[in-house]
């Protein structure tokens, strides 16, 4: 069985070397759909990859909780908007009183303002870095880590220092070829020491990560005095398995809060870390399901091209198949000799098509700034569907080729 199956993947190798212009066409057709599949489903798992280095940096056992957005609902047949109270330093600290959940850690936060100009010395920067307000457990709660220096204490907040933590960005840009621990920085004309570089975060959907500076939170509220600023509670909870009774006993502590009785909706948001996440990796199911479309579509007509192109090759081929079967080659043996070509065709055209669409996919995905992944799924989905192509399309001329009349055949010129 071995050496017959040998014999054939030699018959098939001297029709492909004999046809070689036909088959490179025919392998590049069956490249270009099986490129478009690999391709976007690289992508796809980059983004996805990304999605959850980014998101998931905050650990699958915390939770925020922060003003929702804007919803509508009808009631007595109109359509009505209702918008949730912002969360005010007074709630909020509040909150931070009356929640004693065991295990937990609360942090309060706001964003002060996102475009904020930072200067050292002469130097200055563009007003587009955010400013936010924190707390000495905002770096735990929020998977944040230093690069340089360290993180803010408890004296820090309490005794409100001048004192500040900077993204990456501003090692490479305003306090560039120097060490920026110690050096003291200027915004809305306050001077703040550094005393922390935060490690690189890079982009989420076009926005810096690294553009942040952090400053004590009662530094920040009298400094930024704008009207209505939201504040935000994360909690870290020690243990994953209490997160649940963690965030039913924190939404009830933020209801009493709130003073909502127990008929009335809540009019805040206790959102999970992982629920994000969660949310769009299901998006990303779509642009998935997508690519396969796209690319079944794409394979068809591949397939339908390798089909027409094996039954010219059988019919091409009429009185070698004549001359086989007169010489004493079984149905089976003449069938599996041109399965076993077109088997040959099919898997070349995904292998190209495989390296084709990784490095369309690559170079997509660094284009955007998505953490590359090698998609195995892609590359498993590949050889399979163009496995699939192959089978359909040469089983087909396969039986064409085994049932010709050894007779007919000789005859055919």
């Amino acid at each position: 069985m071995f050496k017959l199956f040998r014999e054939n993947v030699r018959i098939a190798m001297g029709s492909i070397r004999t046809q070689l212009l036909r088959t490179i066409l025919t392998v590049l057709i069956i490249a270009i759909g099986i490129t478009a599949l690999v391709g976007i489903l690289t992508v796809v798992s980059a983004l996805e990859n990304t999605i959850s280095s980014d998101f998931a940096s905050m650990g699958a056992n915390t939770f925020n909780i922060n003003q929702y957005e804007n919803t509508s609902r009808r009631r007595g047949g109109e359509e009505r908007e209702i918008i949730n109270p912002i969360i005010s330093y007074p709630e909020a600290v509040m909150f931070m009183n009356k929640y004693k959940y065991p295990l937990t850690e609360t942090s309060v936060s706001f964003t002060a303002t996102s475009a904020a100009e930072v200067k050292y010395e002469a130097t200055k920067t563009d007003p587009e870095n955010t400013i936010v307000g924190v707390d000495e457990h905002f770096l735990t709660n929020s998977g944040l880590e230093t690069s340089l220096g360290r993180n803010f204490t408890g004296f820090d907040i309490q005794n409100n220092s001048y004192s500040c933590i900077v993204g990456s960005d501003f090692q490479k840009g305003l306090l560039k070829d120097m060490n920026p621990i110690d050096k003291i920085i200027s915004i809305r004309g306050a001077k703040f020491k550094v005393i922390g570089v935060l490690k690189e975060k890079g982009s989420t959907f076009g926005n810096s990560q690294d553009l942040r500076v952090l400053i004590p939170i009662q530094v920040a509220r009298s400094l930024f005095t704008a009207p209505k600023i939201n504040y935000t509670m994360s909690i870290m909870v020690a243990k994953k398995e209490m997160l649940d009774q963690a965030i039913d006993d924190a939404n009830n502590t933020m209801r009493r809060v709130r003073k909502l009785s127990p008929v009335q909706d809540n009019n805040f948001a206790v959102v999970r870390s992982d629920d994000l996440i969660n949310r769009i990796l299901g998006i990303t199911k779509y642009l998935g399901m997508a690519s396969w479309l796209i690319g079944i579509i794409t394979v068809l007509g591949s397939s339908i091209a390798l089909m027409n192109i094996m039954i010219v090759s059988v019919t091409e081929r009429t009185r070698e198949i004549g001359v086989r079967k007169a010489l004493g080659a079984k149905r089976s043996t003449i069938a599996f000799q041109f399965f076993i070509e077109t088997l040959l065709i099919g898997q070349l055209g995904g292998l190209v098509g495989i390296i084709f669409g990784i490095a369309i996919g690559f170079t997509l995905a660094t284009a955007m700034s998505f953490v590359f992944v090698i998609p195995w799924g892609a590359i498993m989905a590949a050889f399979i569907t163009s496995f699939i192509v192959a089978v359909v399309s040469g089983l087909y001329p396969a039986i064409k080729a085994a049932y010709l009349d050894p007779i007919e055949a000789l005859r055919y010129e």
